[in-house]
Order: structure tokens, then sequence, then C-alpha cells
């Protein structure tokens, strides 16, 4: 599993809106990793945002 699909995972998993910070705790990958893949995440429309700074995945 590349790190793109496991971040993607995390957030289906927390079954609410999560951070980064979030996503990194619970991943246990690092911040900066977290950043860079949330970005490609967001450009393919993987992920949204419910809120400032939260994210989901995309419906």
């Amino acid at each position: 599993m590349d790190v793109l699909e496991k971040i993607l995972e995390t957030i289906k998993n927390a079954g609410q809106p999560v951070s980064a910070g979030q996503i990194t705790e619970m991943s246990g990958i690092d911040r900066k990793e977290v950043d860079k893949a949330m970005k490609k995440l967001k450009t393919t429309g993987a992920i949204t945002s419910p809120k400032n700074c939260y994210w989901e995945p995309a419906k």
C-alpha cells in the first residue's frame, strides 16, 4: 500500500472529518509526507473539506 492509499484509508476509517495532524497521528506517516499526499488527493478530488482544515473522502 502506498502513502496515498494509506492516507485515504486512514481518512475513511476515521468516520468523521479529520485534520492533517490527526491523520499523522493515526497513520504514523511523517507530517511532510501527509501534506504532500493530501495535496495530490485534493487535486484529484479524492478528498473534500467540509470545514476549514478538516478532510473527508469525496462522496
